[in-house]
């Protein structure tokens, strides 16, 4: 019997389940829909007027805030052509740290100019080329378009002008004091050669209670527990880490002791204490005066620790237990016993305090350099604490990138619309095709700037066109005034607004590279997913049928 060959055809030649789209509207158009609604999310959170989204993830935890990579990172998109989106703004973030936003936005006006140019009859090969054209365009004007530079990365001042509109864009009206902080901790820890500026260094600590105005930055690390014994004060510290549990050792192997009389027993306890004594008594003989473990201690031990006066910390994180070695300069130990002058750390102060409500211990290093610093946090809730320390780590992502590439531009949009009219003019003068993608991809930066101007409840139109009659006349810096004042434009290199140049640029290339996949994509076809039926849900109360 002859084998019979089913008939020709897609869904023949897989298994059953394959979804397959393909074609403008079955796939372009429908991926860049998706892009569109992802974009639209994060855009409105754009810029220090930007609103802040009510997130609750799958664990239902609550997240109020306007920091995009935030919001993409909890909100768990599945959609393929989003996921693409999503993951150049989480590389953005961990290259920079900062404009995370910027990649989705832009990314979603340029694919939407897309959708209107194959609307009009170009196809997607011919607009990724122009895309592309356009794009190394934009970064030979972005690098003509520097105003200023981080000279002195040792400056508090030039920190501070790096690093304010970036927490402003995060924590409008607290930039000010944020941005003091950051520099203080930065300047903290700035090596001798910035370049190899570590964003380790930095710590944040989160305390409930008091306002923004009590936060302080710490020489040293702080840790959110107090001290285990009475001890809670040491000056000019010895310190020894143990990562083993501190109490009596226990026999690798199951034993059995055969005890006749009471004297018998008193004896066995008084053998194993007298050995735990010993340890301990040798930690204090080396001069030891704080101890750090990252396992547990016993009562027993806590007792003799508290007998020869030595200060117990509890530090149950191996992360910190690292840190806390690299800052005091001592090794973690394995075994209980007294350490060796170079295993032994130095630390000037450590002590218990009260910060608000809670109880907690600092390591304070007062006479030389420290390799840390601590930024303590102080709010009213959780939810206000969290968003802080994500403006916090985007001024500190920022002068990491600055240290090795200090080029600033203009901020508030005037980048953008420097960009765009540039390449506006390109665009007129280029034969072919590729004009009509070239002056898209111009007309997709106003987005910033047509953005910052709707969430400041400015007539956008309006802004725009006031922005390009000044640029047009050679005021490259003049970007959109939020405060509504002087016209709704203002000068951004006067008014100390900047933008990292290298964040910048490689936030052009993600969102450009993110936006050329998408649109290179004419076929979609995904499988069934894996799993049998999902099981009905039991309501309370019900069992299970025998």
């Amino acid at each position: 019997m002859a084998l019979k060959i089913p008939k020709i055809g897609l869904n023949t030649m897989l298994k059953d389940g394959y979804k397959h789209m393909q074609g403008l509207d079955e796939a372009v158009y429908r991926n860049i829909a998706a892009t569109r609604e992802l974009s639209q999310i994060t855009r409105t959170s754009l810029g220090p007027n930007g609103r802040n989204k009510m997130v609750i993830n799958h664990l239902e935890k609550l997240f109020v805030t306007n920091d995009a990579a935030t919001i993409i990172k909890e909100l768990e998109v599945i959609h393929p052509a989003a996921k693409l989106l999503v993951m150049a703004s989480q590389q953005q973030e961990a290259e920079m740290g900062d404009a995370t936003n910027f990649v989705v936005v832009f990314a979603g006006e340029l694919l939407q100019q897309a959708e209107y140019l194959l609307k009009m009859g170009l196809v997607p090969s011919e607009i990724i080329d122009g895309y592309d054209v356009a794009a190394k365009k934009a970064f030979e004007i972005i690098q003509t378009l520097q105003v200023h530079t981080l000279e002195n990365p040792h400056s508090k001042s030039d920190l501070i002008s790096l690093v304010k509109p970036v927490i402003a864009s995060k924590q409008y009206g607290y930039e000010d004091l944020l941005s003091n902080l950051v520099a203080t901790a930065a300047l903290e820890i700035m090596p001798k050669i910035p370049s190899q500026f570590n964003v380790d260094s930095i710590r944040v600590v989160k305390i409930l209670g008091g306002s923004i105005h009590d936060t302080a930055v710490v020489r040293g690390m702080v840790f959110g527990r107090e001290a285990e014994g009475v001890v809670t004060k040491a000056n000019a510290a010895k310190i020894a880490i143990f990562t083993c549990p501190i109490d009596v050792s226990l026999t690798e192997t199951k034993g059995t002791v055969l005890i006749h009389n009471a004297k018998e027993m008193l004896d066995f306890s008084k053998g194993e204490e007298a050995k735990l004594e010993e340890a301990i008594k040798q930690i204090a003989d080396v001069g030891v005066s704080v101890v750090v473990t990252g396992s547990g201690i016993g009562e027993l031990a806590l007792h003799f620790m508290n007998r020869y006066n030595i200060m117990v910390v509890k530090v149950l994180s191996k992360f910190d237990i690292r840190r806390l070695c690299k800052v005091i300069g001592a090794t973690a130990l394995t075994r209980l016993g007294a350490p060796t002058p170079e295993e032994v750390g130095f630390c000037d102060i450590v002590e218990s305090v009260e910060i608000g409500s809670d109880r907690c211990t600092v390591f304070r290093q007062e006479n030389e350099t420290t390799k840390t610093a601590t930024i303590v946090l102080r709010g009213g809730t959780t939810n206000t604490i969290d968003d802080l320390e994500r403006a916090v780590d985007d001024g500190v992502n920022v002068v990491k990138a600055a240290v090795k590439d200090g080029r600033l531009v203009a901020g508030a949009g005037a980048c953008e619309i420097e960009i765009a009219r540039r390449l506006t003019e390109i665009g007129e003068r280029t034969a072919g095709l590729n004009q009509y993608s070239i002056k898209k991809f111009a007309e997709a930066f106003e987005v910033i700037p047509r953005t910052l101007a709707e969430n400041a409840g400015l007539d956008s139109t309006e802004v725009l066109s006031r922005l390009y009659a000044s640029h047009q006349a050679k005021n490259a810096s003049m970007g959109v005034d939020i405060e509504g004042e002087n016209n709704d434009i203002l000068d951004s290199a006067k008014a100390g607004i900047y933008d990292l140049l290298a964040s910048k640029l490689m936030a052009i290339k993600l969102a450009t590279h993110a936006a050329s996949t998408i649109l290179s994509v004419d076929q979609i076809i995904m499988s069934k997913p894996a799993g049998g039926p999902k099981a009905p849900q039991q309501t309370r109360g019900e069992e299970l049928d025998d």
